[in-house]
């Protein structure tokens, strides 16, 4: 019976060692979770039922669990390289074929799309040209990379202040003589083709709160052709304290030579201008168009969403990693290449948005360091080769007893 129970622990110190030996390899794998075997004892059954004096008969290895705890968060260089702070799994896809990762070290293939080092594609909810998600099901990630196309202008905002103390020109308005107007400002506007055009306001007093507002396109009289007499676009006119009272927004109408769509078409709002006795001064002067650009570079969010930043300033969303956690992460089978696959024992993928439910946050340009500690690994191997002398010790004295039972006359 002893060599038996010195056989057990013999198998369970050498499997303690493997699994000491796995960690210690590991322990620079990037996501790696250290695995801890766990031992049950061993009772032979008896036909009389169990007694007090029922002795074991040695030891067997119940569980080889994996300690999913967090890894250090180490910072890289690559900003495709995303750490998982907290709870949950990357989503990984293969021809259709599902597995979990806690390994974020992530690059473009030539396709556009967001792979690990086996080729494996990380899916996320993808995003439709306006920028919106698909909160459904998980596709894999795309980085779409054509240029952003442009978008007209079609409001500007001017917060101004214009003069109360400004006297009314001697001259008629003309827009090349600076002496028959008060103020000027400009702002560059966009038409349907994204080409950029030059919108100059000017602004002439009329005395008594009341101003004249003239624009051109492009140094191009905007409502009028010299040499006709200049016509307003629109007059501003304002409280006695300083506030707009009528005149915003304008209408401007902009002819455009360019192949776009013309004229274009921009409401000109004033909303919070003022008349104060203070000098001309532009507070704010603000559109919402712009030009087309192409992808300059893309960042990954704590919320997992990919944004992209544009040549012409502009950013959108591309994308958004979700992320898995389980019920029991235990239950995971693992399938080597730091990726688990989903089983009956962990329970089905509860899948979401990084920092949603138990789901932990992300962190680009960094990754997860393994969880192994190499102090206690070593130590924890003294330990097992301890255990193993025990158990051969074990052997060896039950072989001398059974030599001297033989050697008995």
């Amino acid at each position: 019976m002893s060599f038996e129970s010195g056989l057990s622990g013999l198998a369970a110190a050498s499997q303690d060692l493997d699994v000491i030996g796995n960690n210690v390899a590991n322990s620079g794998t990037v996501g790696f979770k250290q695995s801890q075997i766990q031992f049950s004892d061993v009772y032979a059954n008896s036909l009389s039922g169990a007694g007090a004096s029922q002795i074991g008969i040695g030891t067997k290895v119940a569980d080889v669990a994996q300690q999913f705890t967090q890894g250090n968060i180490t910072a890289t260089s690559n900003p495709l390289d995303v750490a998982i702070n907290g709870g949950g799994f990357f989503r990984m896809d293969n021809n259709g074929s599902v597995s979990f990762t806690r390994n974020g070290q992530f690059q473009l293939n030539n396709t556009g799309y967001i792979v690990d080092a086996n080729g494996d594609k990380l899916t996320g909810y993808t995003a439709n040209s306006n920028g919106a998600l698909s909160t459904g099901a998980p596709a894999d990630l795309n980085i779409n990379t054509a240029s952003l196309p442009p978008k007209l202008t079609s409001t500007v905002n001017a917060l101004l202040n214009l003069n109360a103390a400004s006297t009314v020109p001697a001259n008629s308005f003309n827009i090349n003589d600076p002496t028959s107007y008060n103020n000027a400002t400009s702002v560059s506007v966009y038409d349907s083709l994204g080409n950029s055009h030059s919108l100059q306001t000017f602004y002439v007093t009329n005395g008594n709160g009341s101003w004249n507002v003239y624009a051109t396109s492009d140094g191009v009289p905007i409502g009028y052709t010299p040499p006709n007499p200049p016509v307003a676009i629109g007059t501003l006119n304002f409280s006695t304290s300083g506030t707009v009272t009528s005149g915003s927004p304008m209408a401007v109408s902009m002819p455009v030579g360019t192949g776009a769509a013309t004229p274009l078409n921009i409401s000109l709002n004033y909303a919070g201008t003022t008349q104060y006795g203070a000098q001309f001064s532009v507070n704010s002067l603000q559109q919402n168009g712009y030009t087309s650009g192409q992808l300059s570079n893309f960042s990954i969010g704590s919320d997992g969403k990919i944004n992209g930043s544009y040549t012409n300033g502009q950013t959108a969303t591309l994308g958004q990693v979700v992320l898995a956690n389980f019920t029991d992460p235990n239950g995971l089978q693992s399938m080597g290449n730091n990726q688990w696959a989903a089983t009956a024992a962990s329970g089905p993928p509860l899948i979401g948005a990084p920092g949603s439910a138990s789901l932990g946050v992300l962190q680009s340009s960094a990754t997860e360091s393994s969880n192994v500690d190499l102090t206690t690994e070593l130590v924890n191997m003294i330990t097992a080769q301890r255990n193993y002398q025990a158990n051969a010790q074990t052997i060896k004295t039950e072989d001398a007893l059974t030599q001297t039972l033989i050697n008995l006359r």
